[in-house]
C-alpha cells in the first residue's frame, strides 16, 4: 500500500438537519486555481465554497512533499498578479521556490483574503450528477457529503492524479512503498534501508539528489530517460526584489505577451546559423550559469527546428558522457528517439547524472530489463533481484485528464465523463465539456495546461469563467455548455497546432494521450499564451460563440 497521511478518514459533515449544502458555485480542489476563484467570485456577491479532498490549501504544492520539490518557473513569476498588495508585501527567499514555500505562499494568500473560512477540507467528491429539473449539480463525497449548486468549477488541477503503477506482487511487499505524489508530511529515516526509486522524470530526478545522502543505497528504476539540465538557483538578493517590485505591472505584461507567460533569457540567434564555437559557448553557458527552462532559449530555433534541436540533445548528451565515469551507464541516462523538450525538461538544483558515479546508486534500465515482480524484500527483473527495504514511486501524473475522469461525473446524455474520455479527451476552450451544462474546468484537456505557467492561464480562465457566471445571472440564462461541433472543432484546432511542433514526436508524454485504438491525442493547447487570451476574450464578446444559452 502507498503510504499517504494527507487526508482525515471522517471528515465533519458540513450538513445540517439532513439539508444538503446550497451553493451558487461549488469550487472543486483548493489548489492555486481554486483559491483564485473562490476570491474572484465571492468578490462578485456568489455563495460559493471550496471542497477539497485534503486537509489543507495548495493542491499539487501540498500533496508533492518530496525533498527536492521546485518549481521551475522563477519565483516572482509563478506567483498571482491579482492584487499588487499581494506583490509587494510577499518575500520569496529563492530564484525558483522549493515546495515549502510556495505551500507557504499558498497559506498566506488563504489567510491575508479569509478565504479559509469558505473551504470544506477532508472532502473528495466522488461523483457529480446533474438535476435537469431543478438545473442544479449535485456532488458527493466519499462520506455521503451532498451539496447542490447552480454552477460548479472543477478546479482539480493539471498535475493531481497519480499515475497508477501496480507492480506484479507489490501486496506481498514488507517494507513501505511511497510516492512523491503524495509524500508523508513528517520526515522519513531511510538512512538504513536499501532503497527502490522507480522513475526518472520531473519528480525523480529532483529527487533522487536529496534522497542518496539519506540512504544506505538505492537502485534506480528507469524506463524512459529523460533530458535533465541543472537550475541556477540561488538566494534572491535585495536588487533582484526590488526590481521586481518596482517594475511588476510592466514585467507582468512582458510575461503575458510570451508563450508561456514566462519571461526568458532568449537568444535571437539559431542555432543553425552560428558557428560550433558559438554554439559550444552557448550551451556550457546555459549549462552552467543560466540553466533549467532557459536552456531551451539557448538558441530561437531550438523548439521548431529538429536538426537545430538534435545539435542541443547531442551537446546535453555529451555532458552525460563527460559527467558519468561509466561508458555503459552513461549509454542508458542519454535520451534517444524524441527531441530535446518534447517530454517535460527535467530540472535540478543539484547534480543529477554524476550520482551515478557513487557506490552506492544503482542503475536499471527497464528497456534491457524487464520488472517480473515483487517479492517480500526484493524487486525481480528478467536478470537479477534486487533486494530492497523501501520503494519509492515517481511515476508521475495523468496530466488534465485524470482528476476529472477520477470522478463519477455524469453528463445528461447519460453517459460518463470517464467513458467518453477513453476514446478521446476534449473540452472547448479546456474549460467546457458538452452534455455538461453549468460546469466549468480550469486547464481541461485542449487548456493551455503544462505548457503555460499555471499561474498567469489559470487566472485568466478564472476572470473568464467569473465573468460568464455574471452574464448568465444577470441575462437570465439559466444554462450554458458547450456546443458538441464547436468542441470538436476545436480539438481539431488543438492538433493541428500540436502537429507544427516538435512535442508531437515524442512517442510518449504527459502532453500527449493514448486511446485504446492507438490514436494520440495531444492535450494542450501549444497556441501561446497571447492567442489563447484572444480566443477567450472573442468567445466572451461574441455572446459565447460555440456554447448553447437557454
Amino acid at each position: 500500500m502507498i503510504y499517504s497521511e494527507h487526508t482525515a478518514p471522517n471528515p465533519q459533515s458540513p450538513i445540517k438537519n439532513n439539508t444538503p449544502l446550497r451553493l451558487d458555485v461549488a469550487i472543486v480542489g483548493a489548489g492555486l486555481a481554486g483559491l483564485y476563484a473562490l476570491y474572484r467570485l465571492r468578490a462578485l456577491g456568489f455563495n460559493c465554497q471550496i471542497i477539497e479532498a485534503g486537509s489543507g490549501v495548495g493542491g499539487t504544492w501540498f500533496w508533492n512533499r518530496y525533498p527536492g520539490a521546485r518549481c521551475d518557473i522563477e519565483s516572482f513569476q509563478y506567483s498571482y498578479s491579482f492584487s499588487p498588495e499581494l506583490e509587494q508585501e510577499w518575500r520569496w527567499t529563492e530564484r525558483f521556490a522549493p515546495q515549502e514555500e510556495i505551500l507557504a505562499y499558498l497559506n498566506h494568500v488563504a489567510d491575508r483574503f479569509s478565504l479559509r473560512d469558505d473551504i470544506i477540507f477532508n472532502c473528495c467528491i466522488t461523483s457529480a450528477r446533474f438535476d435537469t429539473e431543478r438545473n442544479l449539480w449535485i456532488l458527493t463525497s466519499s462520506t455521503g457529503f451532498i451539496c447542490e449548486s447552480r454552477f460548479c468549477v472543477m478546479a482539480t488541477g493539471v498535475l493531481s492524479k497519480p499515475r497508477e503503477i501496480h507492480l506484479n506482487g507489490q501486496d506481498h511487499f514488507k517494507g513501505p512503498i511511497y510516492s512523491t505524489a503524495t509524500w508523508p508530511e513528517h520526515p522519513i529515516d531511510l538512512s538504513d534501508k536499501s532503497v527502490a526509486l522507480i522513475g526518472t522524470g520531473a519528480s525523480g530526478t529532483q529527487l533522487l539528489p536529496h534522497l542518496v545522502d539519506g540512504v544506505k543505497d538505492i537502485t534506480v528504476f528507469q524506463r524512459t530517460p529523460n533530458f535533465s539540465v541543472p537550475t541556477s538557483n540561488a538566494l534572491v538578493d535585495s536588487a533582484y526584489e526590488a526590481n521586481w517590485k518596482s517594475n511588476y505591472k510592466a514585467l507582468r505584461e512582458e510575461q503575458f505577451s510570451t508563450p508561456g507567460a514566462v519571461i526568458f533569457d532568449v537568444n535571437s540567434a539559431k542555432a543553425s546559423e552560428v558557428s560550433e564555437a558559438e554554439l559550444k559557448a552557448e550551451f556550457e553557458r546555459r549549462w552552467t550559469e543560466d540553466g533549467g527552462l532557459n536552456f531551451m532559449r539557448s538558441f530561437s530555433d531550438l523548439s521548431s527546428d529538429e536538426a537545430s534541436n538534435a545539435i542541443a540533445a547531442d551537446f546535453i548528451r555529451s555532458k552525460i558522457a563527460e559527467l558519468v565515469e561509466d561508458p555503459d551507464i552513461a549509454r542508458k541516462l542519454m535520451p534517444y528517439g524524441y527531441p530535446l523538450d518534447a517530454r517535460r525538461l527535467a530540472t535540478t538544483d543539484r547534480g543529477f547524472y554524476e550520482l551515478f558515479n557513487r557506490p552506492n546508486v544503482r542503475l536499471v534500465s527497464l528497456l534491457e530489463e524487464k520488472i517480473e515482480k515483487v517479492t517480500e524484500y526484493a524487486i525481480v527483473t528478467d536478470r537479477a533481484t534486487y533486494s530492497v527495504d523501501a520503494i519509492i514511486m515517481a511515476t508521475g501524473f495523468e496530466p488534465m485528464t485524470g482528476a476529472l475522469a477520477a470522478m463519477d461525473i455524469l453528463g445528461t446524455d447519460g453517459i460518463t465523463l470517464c467513458e467518453k474520455w477513453k476514446t478521446r479527451p476534449s473540452a472547448y476552450l479546456g474549460i467546457a465539456m458538452s452534455s455538461l451544462p453549468n460546469l466549468f474546468a480550469v486547464n481541461g484537456p485542449g487548456g493551455p495546461g503544462a505548457l503555460q505557467n499555471v499561474f498567469s492561464s489559470s487566472e485568466m480562465v478564472v476572470d473568464w469563467i467569473a465573468e460568464c457566471i455574471s452574464y448568465l445571472t444577470k441575462n437570465d440564462i439559466k444554462l450554458i455548455e458547450a456546443d458538441s461541433e464547436a468542441e470538436s472543432k476545436w480539438m481539431e484546432e488543438v492538433q493541428n497546432l500540436a502537429a507544427k511542433t516538435l512535442m508531437i514526436k515524442a512517442p510518449t508524454s504527459g502532453y500527449i494521450y493514448t486511446n485504446e485504438a492507438g490514436e494520440r491525442i495531444f492535450l494542450c493547447y501549444s497556441g501561446g499564451y497571447p492567442q489563447y487570451r484572444k480566443h477567450l476574450q472573442e468567445v466572451a464578446e461574441g455572446k459565447y460563440k460555440g456554447f448553447r444559452l437557454y
